[in-house]
């Protein structure tokens, strides 16, 4: 196999990794907070931003790598069409989940607190959780749009 199928390898794994991971998080973190069980939710919290650390953080950081070595060697422009919304998009992700990794670590000291305290949450973890859940619409609708263009490559 040749370095650009090599290269293309490790971007789909790494996009994959990026996707399964953003929506598996997303949906243990929503029905843990959904349970009102401050343990289970202080657990998923810990969890959460150690799998956003190993798993979520190097493949967002393949992404660019990889693409933009890929858009090159295939010769596709960057600054123009797909690449470009692709970029844009991926940007907007980006900006998004920063936020939101910013959120996670608020949210888990706060679960951390009740938990040993034997405490309900405070009403301020509801607020951190909406707009985390909030913020987590466009990341997903900017990254499905980003794997429709990688995928389809339209002439835009």
């Amino acid at each position: 196999m040749n370095g650009y199928l090599w290269l293309k390898w490790l971007h789909i794994v790494s996009a994959t990794v990026l996707f399964g991971c953003g929506i598996g998080i997303a949906y243990f973190k929503w029905a843990a907070d959904r349970s009102g069980d401050v343990r289970a939710i202080r657990w998923v919290n810990e969890r959460t931003v150690l799998a956003d650390w190993v798993f979520t953080t190097p493949a967002v950081l393949v992404q660019p790598i990889s693409g933009l070595a890929l858009a090159h060697l295939a010769g596709f422009p960057l600054a123009q069409g797909w690449v470009a919304w692709a970029m844009g998009l991926y940007i907007l992700a980006g900006l998004c989940w920063l936020r939101v990794l910013r959120l996670q670590w608020q949210m888990r000291e706060l679960s951390r607190v009740a938990d040993a305290q034997q405490t309900a949450l405070p009403a301020h973890y509801r607020q951190l959780a909406l707009h985390w859940f909030l913020l987590g619409i466009p990341a997903f609708v900017a990254l499905l749009l980003v794997l429709l263009l990688m995928v389809f490559k339209p002439a835009l």
